[in-house]
């Protein structure tokens, strides 16, 4: 899963991508107007419904506007 920003004329948008990093592919993605997690995760469960469960799942491990105590649950 990564998440990134697309700027636009007024703005930008946001784009997370599921993707297998083996074979490269894009599996879903979604894009919207805020950084709300409703869209990251309908990326995630349309990529295990149409491509099954993973052996590994990897996430960015950058945080965006995650609370300190997300910061630091996340931690190692």
């Amino acid at each position: 899963m990564d998440i990134t920003y697309i700027p636009m004329a007024r703005g930008f948008v946001y784009l997370a991508a599921v993707v297998d990093w083996f074979s490269r592919r894009v599996l879903a993605w979604r894009v919207s107007i805020t950084m709300e997690v409703e869209f990251c995760l309908e990326a995630v469960e349309e990529a295990l419904a149409r491509h099954g469960r993973p052996e590994i799942f990897n996430t960015d491990q950058r945080s965006y506007g995650a609370s300190g105590e997300d910061q630091a649950a996340s931690s190692p």
